[in-house]
């Protein structure tokens, strides 16, 4: 197998691959210790007889550049292949404000294909690749050189196979003429919102059960501080002070290290020094704001009148059409969907784009109460009113 360990060795393979008509991806990389993922090795490969058609690529090589891949990246003729494409997609984004494009994530397209919820890369790799994973090496430390055989031959695995997967699929598409609903389901993934971490958006993350303005404006204050301190230091939000801690501090709003010290869920070492002072002075900040500018909680965190009836007719409806089309129920709708739908809320993902299509347009007409369900032999089909 071939080992890049220069940029000019880089350079020369993505230059073999730019000639094809895409190149699958993969990565392996650290997180339990960092804010950001520390990334620890490229997977590459694209398809040639010759048989050099796969690399893996150490970006710890001393001296190693990333740029001729950066360029591979932007090269709108060749098509970058992922599957479960958005952590791989938040370290390029973060190391270089790169998104690969035109974008393939492969388990997106295996869902519109019908091949289940979230389907796994093992399950593809067994269903079409006709092969089996080596998963001895799936919970190795990727930072530590040398790597073994085994290893280099698991990670070299997670993109070999993904040239079958992405041909197969690819392939679907074209014939049932779904391609365009998968590049839809990309427009998320190539949106650089999607991997920037905004401190001043973070309580919105926070699941609370209390919605008083004053309660979330110091949920906001304190999710600010976290999120800025975690990121400065480059450490997990969950080391300077955990979600229920945060809830916790936002209830007692404690006024001096004294307070702090009765926290049940508050770490040790953030009663005191710069995390201390961080907490105590977001809770000053969240008690001074003005009642016109307190947050106003997200309507999903508030209970909807749900009509449970016609809720329950609607997930009869999804599984009648996904069952039908061969698509992933959750890819169209979720169960909040469902019931914000019956709740009478009309601005829900089912009701655009190719989702309205397959799903939407009946699911309105019947909350409009225009046609009903009926059984017909082995399925469930709607009926005018």
């Amino acid at each position: 197998m071939k080992k890049i360990t220069t940029t000019d060795a880089l350079a020369a393979f993505c230059a073999e691959a730019a000639k094809r008509p895409y190149v699958t991806v993969d990565t392996e990389f650290l997180r339990e210790r960092t804010y950001y993922s520390k990334l620890c090795l490229v997977q590459l490969a694209y398809r040639d007889d010759a048989g050099e058609d796969a690399a893996l690529v150490d970006p710890l090589a001393e001296g190693l550049s990333l740029e001729p891949l950066y360029d591979l990246f932007r090269d709108a003729g060749v098509v970058k292949v992922f599957h479960a494409a958005r952590q791989d997609l938040e370290i390029f984004y973060v190391d270089a404000g790169v998104i690969p494009a035109p974008l393939f994530d492969t388990q997106v397209a295996a869902m519109v294909c019908g091949f289940g919820e979230q389907v796994g890369y093992e399950t593809l790799v067994r269903k079409i690749a006709k092969a089996d994973l080596d998963k001895s090496s799936r919970f190795t430390d990727w930072s530590r050189r040398p790597l073994t055989d085994a290893q280099a031959t698991y990670a070299l695995a997670d993109v070999t196979h993904l040239r079958d997967i992405y041909e197969y699929l690819s392939d679907r598409l074209d014939k049932s003429g779904r391609k365009k609903w998968v590049a839809e389901e990309m427009a998320v993934l190539k949106d650089p919102a999607t991997y920037q971490a905004d401190p001043d958006t973070a309580w919105q993350r926070v699941k609370t059960r209390t919605q008083s303005g004053r309660f979330l404006a110091i949920v906001r204050e304190l999710a600010r501080f976290r999120e800025t301190y975690a990121q400065q230091r480059n450490i997990p939000r969950s080391r300077v002070f955990k979600d229920d801690a945060l809830v916790e501090l936002a209830s007692t709003k404690p006024q001096n290290e004294q307070d702090l010290g009765r926290s049940r869920l508050l770490l040790r070492e953030a009663r005191k020094g710069d995390v201390a002072q961080g907490i105590l002075d977001s809770i000053k900040a969240g008690l001074a704001v003005d009642n016109a500018d307190l947050p106003k909680p997200d309507k999903s965190r508030v209970a909807i009148q749900v009509n449970p009836a016609l809720a329950d007719m609607l997930r009869v409806l999804l599984k009648a059409k996904t069952d039908n089309e061969g698509v992933a129920q959750k890819l169209i709708a979720t169960s909040a969907d469902l019931d914000a739908l019956a709740a009478g809320e009309r601005d829900v993902p089912a009701l655009k784009g190719w989702r309205r299509e397959v799903f939407g347009n009946d699911a309105l007409q019947l909350c409009e109460g225009k046609v009903g369900l009926a059984v017909k032999g082995q399925k469930v089909v709607t009926v005018a009113l």
